[in-house]
This record gives structure tokens, C-alpha cells and sequence, in this order.
């Protein structure tokens, strides 16, 4: 900051004490500059520090479930603002149509024909198979690069003490469920911090006092106010709006008979059975309780942007919003009620769009202007979008691109040619989106009745109308890049190999 004055003519011209007084009002008015500009060299120096990073991840929500992508039953105004601040996708893919291989392609940034975890396997009790000693994570990626970092919610990559263990990929505070089945109960009698199980004496003999989301947010929200001060790296990988459909009655009443009569959802006769078995408890209010549960998931994003604004930090960081996969039909779900996957095809564990087409939502403070993008993107280009912003250096043999051009409205250079998954349910899957084609192949491990199905996703975003035999070409060439893209997996094999894939 630069300040010009003409004192010469003034001091010449009057006696010693007006001289004088011209001086001390020129030496104050010389500190008042100096003050001034040490507090916005202050400013600046402060707005040059790494930004915070959160990344918040709903589970099971569906394309359609935010008022922002058309939603119409339900109201989401504090994720809606994120997008009315920043940057809505409209054409961004999850890394798979189920919870463990999404979050592997998020954290990796790989796509499922080159993961470690390609569907959802149980190691034991504790939680499912593990991420591999050679997997580099976001977490480890930005703990490198001096950042603190924090893992709230479901991790599902691993069990305490092996080679997925949270801590050991890179988060230096967990609070949550390291297991999926586990966290089909809201209202467990343990829960984990770091690799240490934590009790829960008031949900005993499955007596339903503390809300688990609640817990794991109030333990978040610690987080935030630890690390104010210090760059941070935050995971929220929620388990909103996922089955059981049990969300807190205080705000399940609200919606309990907004959506008329509704059918109860059976379930089974204890939550110990629900737990173990990974089944889910009655519920006489499904529509009702998903609605909260959305609800909640929406205020908990609220909340979390309102902490940043107290503390002064709300400028500085960089809040991502998506989900891991298509909308469910588990616990009482009715998705198809809600358009939870707008006017898609297919739910979770599908390759249609229904199954993978997410929300994302990125908003940053004074860098991304409101806009909306329909660039071709996935959730394994978080790793190297973030990676760029905070000046890191990318894992090797990723399959992810940078979107920061995007971000800042500039030229996107690099684009995908084509984006890639694999599924090893059902059957075995797969699928490929190479600009307006999308290509969905279905029982691969059984070569005598697989199918491979053509869409114009421009034209047909329903896919309701299949054009394989009118483009053989393009069956062709997208066929190679399903042998292509997939790489072999002791872990999890396509077994009877369709002949494309030898």
C-alpha cells in the first residue's frame, strides 16, 4: 500500500509550532498508513496459506435427492447454497454402483479396472478387505504435505491393524464405523476412534439413545475447532441417508404424514440381528424417515459451514459434496417415489446411470465463480484436482485428470477419452462412457449369455433405448476399451471370462 502526501510547501511556509504540528500530524498520519498496511499485508499473507480441504461424502444419495438437481419432496437449502456459490456438475460418474470400490476410487484416484477393492468383501467382524500397503490415499497425500487430517463417518477399506487400517492411510483422527454392516446400525453400542472401539453404555439392550451421526458430527465439529489454525485435510464420509431408515424422531415427526398413507417397512425382530447380519429394523414411515434423514444430512452441512464462518475460515476452504452411488431400495427405500435418480435408469448396483451419475458440488470462496459444468468427470479426479491446488506431487498410474482449469473457468486441456467400470456382482459388469456413447456389458462371467447394450446418452439419458446393433463400429471400439481398462484381480476375478477380457 502505497500513500503520497505534500508536506514540503506547508513547513516553509508557517512559523516552528505550526512546523511543528504539521510534523507530529504527518508522523501520525505515517503510522496510521503503516498500521494499515501490516493489516492487509497480514490479510494477504493470510489469504496465501494452503487452503482447508473438506470433502463430504453422502451415502446412497441419490442423483435426484437435492433440490439443486430437481428434487421437489424434499429440501436441501444449505447444499443448495454450496452450488448457488460455486460449481454443480451435471455429468460427474462415482467410482462404482457400491460402497468400498467407490470409496477406493475417490481416495486413489483409480478407477475399478485398476483398484485394490473392486466390490464390497468382509475381511471379519471387524470390517471388509483391506486397501493394499501400496495404495496411496488423498489422506497420506495431503499428511505430505503438511496438512492435518481427519476421517468422520464409514471407512469400509479396511480393518484396524492391517494394511487398510484408516490411520495407517494417512488420517491422523478417525470417529466412526470401520465396518459397512456396523454402520447399518444409527444406534450401535460401540463406535471407533483411531483403531480403539469406544462404548456406548446408553444404546445397550438396543435402548436407541444416541443417534450415532450426531456423535460422529459433534466429533467433527471438534476437529474444526482444532485446527483453525493449521491447514487441514477433512473427510466426512457420513452414512446419510444409507439404510436403516432410522433417523432421530424429533425431526422424523415433521414428516410423518406429509407424504399420506405410507406402508411399513417389516424389517427384522432385533437390531443385534440387523447388525450381524447386515439386515435393517422395521421402520412403520419409510418415506417419512428417508426425507429426514436427507434433512439431516442437509444440516449437518449447515452446520459445518456456519463453524467455518465463525471461526474465520470460511474464504480459506475448499468444500466438496458428492455421493458414493446410486440411490437404494433397502430398509423401506422408495426411491422411484422420490425421483431420487432423476430420470435415470437403474438404482445402486446398476452401470446405468441411475447406479453411477452423482451430484458434485464444489464451492471455494472468491476462486470458483457459480456455474454449472457438464464436463465428463469422476470421482477418481478428486485426487489429482486437489493434488494440483495444494501443489502436491500426483501418485503414479492414476487414472485421474485434473479439473482445476474447470474450476477457474479456463480451458479444460486434458479430457478423459473415456471413463471406465467394473462390477463383480450379478454376475460381473461392465461399462464405458466415451463422449455421447455409453456402453454396458452384463453377465461378463458367463460368455454364452453376456450382452453388450448401446446408448446415446446425449439423445437417451434414460437409456431406455438400446442401439447396439445399429453401430456396430462403435461396439467395437468401445468392446476393446472394456479388455483394455480392466487389469487382472486375485481379490476379486471375473471368473468364466467372456473372450473380450482374455
Amino acid at each position: 500500500m502505497s500513500i503520497c502526501i505534500n508536506t514540503k510547501s506547508a513547513i516553509d511556509n508557517n512559523t516552528f509550532e505550526d512546523k511543528l504540528c504539521v510534523c507530529l500530524k504527518m508522523l501520525g498520519f505515517l503510522f496510521f498508513a503503516f498500521v494499515i498496511q501490516n493489516i492487509f499485508g497480514a490479510e494477504k499473507k493470510a489469504n496465501t496459506n494452503p487452503p482447508n480441504v473438506i470433502l463430504i461424502l453422502a451415502d446412497d444419495l441419490g442423483y435426484g435427492d437435492l433440490s439443486c438437481y430437481g428434487q421437489q419432496k424434499m429440501h436441501t437449502p444449505n447444499i443448495d447454497a454450496l452450488a448457488a456459490s460455486g460449481m454443480l456438475f451435471t455429468q460427474h460418474y462415482a467410482g462404482a454402483p457400491v460402497c468400498a470400490p467407490s470409496r477406493n476410487a475417490i481416495l486413489t484416484g483409480r478407477h475399478t479396472g485398476h483398484t485394490t477393492i473392486r466390490g464390497n468383501k468382509k475381511a471379519n467382524k471387524y470390517g471388509e478387505f483391506p486397501l493394499a500397503a501400496t495404495d496411496t490415499t488423498l489422506a497420506q497425500l495431503f499428511k505430505t504435505n503438511g496438512y492435518t487430517t481427519g476421517m468422520f463417518g464409514k471407512w469400509g477399506l479396511g480393518v484396524p491393524h492391517s494394511t487398510g487400517d484408516v490411520i495407517q492411510k494417512g488420517f491422523d483422527v478417525f470417529f466412526g464405523y470401520y465396518g459397512q454392516l456396523q454402520a447399518h446400525n444409527h444406534y450401535p453400542e460401540k463406535l471407533w476412534s483411531n483403531n480403539q472401539q469406544v462404548a456406548i453404555p446408553e444404546n445397550k439392550k438396543y435402548s436407541n439413545k444416541v443417534y450415532a451421526p450426531l456423535m460422529i458430527q459433534d466429533s467433527l465439529m471438534q476437529f474444526i475447532e482444532r485446527n483453525k489454525s493449521n491447514p487441514f485435510f477433512l473427510f466426512m464420509s457420513t452414512i446419510l441417508p444409507h439404510a436403516e431408515l432410522a433417523p432421530p424422531d424429533s425431526i422424523l415427526k415433521k414428516y410423518v404424514g406429509k407424504f399420506g398413507e405410507e406402508k411399513p417397512y417389516q424389517g427384522i425382530k432385533t437390531v443385534k440381528f440387523a447388525t450381524k447380519f447386515g439386515a435393517y429394523d422395521a421402520q412403520k414411515n419409510p418415506k417419512a424417515a428417508y426425507a429426514a434423514m436427507v434433512e439431516l444430512l442437509d444440516k449437518q452441512v449447515g452446520d459445518i459451514v456456519d463453524k467455518l464462518k465463525k471461526e474465520g475460515i470460511y474464504d480459506n476452504t475448499i468444500i466438496l459434496f458428492t455421493s458414493d452411488n446410486g440411490a437404494h431400495q433397502e430398509g423401506g427405500a422408495q426411491p422411484d417415489y422420490f425421483k431420487s435418480n432423476a430420470d435415470f435408469r437403474g438404482y445402486k448396483r446398476d452401470l446405468y446411470e441411475g447406479g453411477i451419475r452423482m451430484p458434485l458440488l464444489i464451492h471455494w470462496s472468491d476462486k470458483i465463480k457459480q456455474c454449472k459444468s457438464d464436463i465428463l468427470s469422476a470421482s477418481w479426479d478428486l485426487m489429482p484436482t486437489l493434488a494440483e491446488i495444494i501443489h502436491a506431487k500426483v501418485p503414479k498410474n492414476i487414472d485421474g485428470i485434473s479439473l482445476l482449469p474447470t474450476l477457474l473457468q479456463q480451458p479444460q486441456m486434458q479430457q478423459h477419452p473415456y471413463l471406465y467400470w467394473e462390477f463383480h456382482e450379478q454376475g460381473g459388469k461392465q461399462a464405458v462412457r466415451m463422449g455421447k456413447w455409453k456402453g454396458v456389458k452384463l453377465k461378463v462371467q458367463h460368455a454364452a449369455n453376456s450382452r453388450f447394450e448401446l446408448y446415446d446418452i446425449e439423445k437417451d439419458p434414460s437409456e431406455k433405448n438400446d442401439v447396439a446393433n445399429q453401430y456396430p463400429e462403435v461396439v467395437k471400439t468401445l468392446s476393446d476399451i472394456l479388455k483394455n481398462a480392466h487389469t487382472p484381480s486375485g481379490i476379486f476375478p471375473f471368473r468364466k471370462l467372456d473372450s473380450s477380457l482374455n
